[in-house]
């Protein structure tokens, strides 16, 4: 093992790097702050950075439906890294991306600010869920559409929302283009087309994803030109697929060449994952023998085609898991079918709350980086990087994961 010093802060490497300063392995096991695991992995499908919270992820070389599986086989290390390791205090850094060291900038607490990009239905519910919820931890909230009249409206109506604690609700304000990155989180919430009530379009989603995605490169190109290091956070659909585009495209040189001097993926997360959970758990009280998703269940995957829900991570039926998966999956429909369109729950549960969840270090569902794509699973952003939850799972749940990951794969 290698232990060295960058600045003020220490690292340490099964591999040697010349270029770095050398420290004793007393300083290591006497930090009180996190330290960096250097390895060297391909960025195409590989973390820049990640909480190390199981002794496995020290040593794999791959990654896909492993960060969700716990680890089968007993390992042993040292004894002051398995203490780190309890504590949350190994951040895993991959030295192939170029901008590498500035993983480790020091990110201090303090509230957020969070710019909207897209003020349509699910931009806008997602700015009023944000305005009442998010006082603790909300600094300001920007608002940005290319139509003025939108934008008016939002900004009159958000900073109406009052009661008598005067101080409780986070400021909002217009913002342009020029300074849409200046902030701590950016959510994309843009969209160009919406199907009308009563158009029959299959998923939705995919038929989203072509427009969307042009619309979404711009903003990842411009959040390279501004060299951004917040949250970019995609609520539009699909988001997993749109993750993708804004990893690829912001990581692009003038030449169209993949460079890695982008976004980073652990800035990319996407925000559809909540509101299919929410759906489970609300069709799981109609059967006494789905009770328990509550407590045991879990919601992976897109939010569309390839969603799995898991009745229950401790007793496992297919069928059950199956028939949740279904209604989740359908419950748009359900929505439309009343004659409105299906926005409010996904703009909260998915946008606002999922998104406070993130900035406050609490379990969410969203999508994150997995072995070259982004894949929806319960994770928390803790001081150390992203800890995606793993759990020990059933040979037929293992299954449907892999399908809908090589169904990603596949895609993009």
């Amino acid at each position: 093992m290698y232990y060295y010093k960058l600045n003020d802060k220490l690292l340490f490497s099964q591999s040697m790097y010349e270029n770095l300063e050398n420290c004793t392995l007393e300083e290591i096991i006497n930090c009180n702050e996190v330290i960096y695991y250097l390895i060297d992995r391909d960025p195409k499908s590989f973390r820049d950075s990640y909480c190390v919270s199981h002794i496995d992820l020290l040593f794999f070389k791959r990654e896909g439906i492993n960060l969700i599986d716990n680890c089968r086989i007993p390992m042993v290390t040292h004894k002051w890294i398995e203490d780190k390791i309890n504590n949350n205090k190994i951040c895993a850094i991959n030295t192939a991306y170029p901008n590498w060291k500035e993983l480790l900038a020091s990110k201090p607490n303090k509230k957020f600010r969070i710019n909207i990009v897209g003020l349509g239905d699910v931009g806008g519910t997602l700015g009023i869920g944000l305005r009442l919820l998010g006082g603790d931890i909300i600094d300001k909230i920007g608002l940005y559409n290319i139509d003025s009249n939108a934008l008016n409206r939002w900004n009159y109506e958000l900073n109406q929302i009052y009661s008598i604690d005067k101080n409780q609700f986070p400021p909002v304000e217009m913002i342009n283009e020029d300074n849409l990155f200046d902030c701590d989180l950016f959510a994309f919430c843009a969209s160009a087309f919406v199907p009308k009530v009563g158009s029959n379009v299959g998923d939705v989603r995919m038929v989203q994803f072509e427009k969307n995605a042009k619309i979404l490169s711009h903003y990842a190109k411009l959040a390279r030109k501004r060299n951004y290091k917040g949250i970019f956070a995609v609520v539009s659909d699909p988001v997993d697929l749109l993750c993708k585009v804004a990893f690829l495209e912001s990581n692009k040189d003038s030449n169209n060449i993949l460079d890695y001097k982008g976004l980073f993926p652990s800035q990319i997360r996407g925000y559809g994952l909540g509101v299919m959970h929410a759906r489970a758990l609300y069709y799981s009280k109609e059967n006494p023998k789905t009770l328990n998703y509550v407590d045991e269940g879990r919601a992976y995957g897109p939010h569309g085609n390839g969603l799995i829900i898991a009745n229950s991570i401790c007793n496992y039926d297919e069928d059950l898991s199956l028939e949740l998966t279904k209604k989740a999956k359908e419950a748009n429909l359900d929505v439309r079918g009343t004659g409105f369109k299906p926005f409010i729950a996904p703009a909260l549960s998915s946008g606002a709350l999922s998104l406070l969840a993130t900035l406050r270090g609490d379990w969410n569902h969203s999508a994150t980086f997995m072995g070259g794509v982004f894949m929806g699973a319960k994770n928390r952003l803790t001081s150390s990087g992203v800890e995606i939850e793993r759990v020990k799972l059933p040979g037929k749940l293992y299954t449907r994961l892999v399908n809908t990951y090589e169904e990603l794969v596949n895609i993009i």
